[in-house]
């Protein structure tokens, strides 16, 4: 294929990506995750009482066309059945009024039986369930409101949880001190392994294990419950109130993310707040934006928006992609992003009092958590325009701030989490209560990879913070030569990010860490040219790492750290006729072929993370924003960093 082909095929794209702009200057794609986010949405309206007979039949529309032929629901494109959520979807479909002797209804309760009934799901799925009466909320583990007052310095105080746990723990403190009951409208027998014994108990663990330990502590907990003081309790419910209230966003939303949203304006409401009140009128309009209505007329809810890491990727690319940096669609951009710069404190400021604000969030109104991913990447962003846009000083101010706030959020092990500092307790992920996927945000290789690469183009590659970032990476490199990826699926994700870091941070390409990275991927490459993993390879590493149908995302990972391993056509390991590695040019060669006439690319595969294994995304926009990456580096060269001088 020659070079004209791959010039042609990254026009296409980049043109196609500069026409999904926003008129305000973002670019956002559709957050796909899986049906579980609108099962919960009619429950919720079911709840409160504002489900609507044309909402209801929209979402059980989109719920039936996820269903696959055996009756059941998944969690990512082609991946095995969950029970959780076949129970919630199904939930769902009762309410819109499926009858459960229809084919699609009997399979799915089929499967639910076998796979252990209502039982065996997961704690979220039986508060959905405490809620209406279909399970008993003495069966569940005890969350008391009390937790507000546990100072910092203990080990289950609401700061040792992740910010996403932390949102949603601290309403269903309430919730669950409530128990409220609404009437159920139907039964769910049909869901139970032994109708006869719907609630069983299940076989305590031994008491020597931490399992054992929590769930005896859990016992104490429910005995709390009978004899809680009740000065106390209202006291830390009030406390919970508060906190709840001053967390909420400007859209309305709490933390941006569907559960400490949902969560929060049930516990609201059970707290005396009707439905008429603005704090509970804007968490409901909240919704309203996250909605995605689709072309025959379905309805589905987005778990999360990601308006400024889709722009300042979508920023990186299209620079990289050889688009002039003073570009209106760039320089607009730009003027958005400054917008979007959070410059109060939020809860990261509980671990450093003294730090500055200065970074971004993930979605539009988040500013009580920005995170340190997106503000490197907008960082990386900012600078790739900043010499051209007509306030250049301004742009810089806010890099600055974001390089300063980064730094100051590095752990003690030299590596960045995405949120909190030293959020690393194990205690938190033990509790009974804390089944729903990750509940603690310890560093890890893609996040402090991003920030590397950002000081290295600030000219900060030979700082002593970068250093230890960098030898991090190299301490927790797999054996394979692979890095585990956390916030993208997962090992391609991992090394795709590193690799980059690395170079920019001034490894040489021949560095034995990078070789070993270099002949993985190389392993790894599909038989067509691209490379694929399944989010199976986070529960079994030894036969999915590295392993699944290729995707346009994780081909262009693969590439972008190919290339900054100097396997392109500039590349130090090239055969020297122009052309890069024989995978860096099968890889491309894939990119090409599979291009839609639109200039996009067709990725069902989710293969993006949120809690890996446990919840799964498919981010719209990567099909595009990353292939435009990889070919423009392809073309052009990898980025030169660290052009512009030291931030102060």
């Amino acid at each position: 294929m020659d070079r004209a082909t791959i010039e042609d095929s990254l026009r296409r794209a980049t043109e196609h990506l500069l026409s999904l702009q926003d008129d305000e200057g973002w670019w956002k794609g559709d957050l796909e995750t899986n049906v579980t986010m609108d099962a919960e949405d009619l429950l919720l309206r079911q709840f409160l009482g504002i489900r609507t007979a044309e909402q209801t039949a929209a979402t059980a529309e989109w719920i039936r066309s996820q269903q696959r032929e055996d009756g059941t629901w998944g969690t990512f494109h082609g991946g095995p059945p969950e029970l959780s959520t076949s129970v919630e979807a199904y939930v769902a479909l009762r309410l819109a009024g499926d009858d459960p002797e229809a084919p699609h209804m009997r399979a799915a309760a089929e499967y639910v039986r076998g796979a252990g009934g209502i039982a065996a799901t997961r704690v979220f799925t039986r508060i959905w369930l405490a809620l209406f009466g279909w399970w008993p909320w003495e069966r569940l583990p005890e969350m008391p409101p009390e937790i507000m007052f546990l100072p910092k310095w203990l080990p289950l105080n609401i700061y040792a949880f992740g910010c996403w746990a932390r949102q949603t723990i601290v309403p269903l403190t309430v919730v669950s001190a409530l128990r409220p009951v609404r009437p159920a409208p139907f039964a769910l027998t049909e869901l139970h392994t032994d109708p006869d014994n719907p609630f069983p108990l299940r076989p305590l663990a031994p008491p020597t294990t931490w399992d054992g330990f929590f769930e005896r502590l859990d016992m104490v907990l429910h005995a709390y419950h009978k004899r809680a003081v009740r000065p106390l309790r209202r006291l830390a419910l009030n406390q919970a109130r508060r906190w709840i209230v001053e967390r909420q966003e400007a859209d309305g939303c709490w933390g941006g993310i569907q559960p400490p949203a949902v969560y929060s304006l049930i516990a609201l409401h059970l707290l005396g707040y009707e439905l008429d009140h603005p704090v509970m009128q804007a968490g409901l309009a909240a919704f309203e934006r996250f909605t995605v209505h689709t072309e025959d007329g379905a309805r589905w809810l987005e778990a999360c928006q990601s308006p400024v890491w889709d722009t300042c990727l979508a920023t990186i690319a299209l620079v990289d992609a050889g688009l002039a940096p003073d570009h209106p669609a760039l320089v607009k951009a730009t003027d958005w992003m400054l917008g979007e710069e959070i410059t109060t404190r939020g809860d990261w400021s509980v671990q450093r009092p003294q730090l500055h604000p200065g970074g971004w969030a993930f979605e539009f109104h988040n500013d009580t958590y920005p995170d340190i991913d997106d503000t490197a990447e907008v960082v990386l962003a900012l600078r790739r325009v900043a010499p051209s846009h007509p306030r250049p000083q301004l742009v810089a101010a806010a890099a600055d701030r974001g390089v300063t706030w980064n730094l100051g959020m590095q752990s003690k092990n030299g590596a960045w989490g995405a949120f909190d500092v030293d959020n690393t307790s194990t205690l938190p992920n033990k509790l009974p209560f804390c089944d729903f996927g990750e509940v603690v945000d310890p560093p890890s290789a893609d996040v402090t990879a991003h920030v590397v690469e950002m000081l290295a183009e600030v000219g900060m590659a030979d700082d002593p913070r970068t250093r230890r970032g960098v030898e991090w990476l190299l301490a927790n490199q797999e054996a394979d030569g692979s890095w585990f990826g956390r916030w993208g699926t997962n090992y391609i994700y991992g090394t795709g990010s590193v690799l980059p870091a690395l170079v920019a941070a001034g490894l040489p390409v021949s560095d034995p860490a990078i070789r070993r990275a270099v002949r993985w991927l190389e392993e790894r490459q599909n038989q067509d040219g691209g490379w694929g993993e399944d989010m199976r390879s986070y529960e079994d590493p030894e036969k999915w790492s590295g392993r699944g149908d290729s995707t346009a995302s994780q081909t262009a990972w693969a590439l972008m750290a190919l290339l900054a391993a100097g396997e392109g056509p500039d590349g130090r390991y090239a055969p020297g006729d122009g052309r890069g590695s024989a995978a860096v040019e099968r890889g491309v060669r894939w990119l090409a072929a599979t291009q839609l006439p639109e200039g996009s690319w067709d990725e069902p595969q989710f293969t993006g993370t949120g809690f890996p294994w446990d919840f799964s995304i498919n981010y719209h926009l990567y099909r595009l924003v990353f292939p435009v990456t990889a070919l423009g580096r392809y073309l052009h060269g990898n980025p030169v960093l660290g052009q512009a001088g030291r931030a102060t």
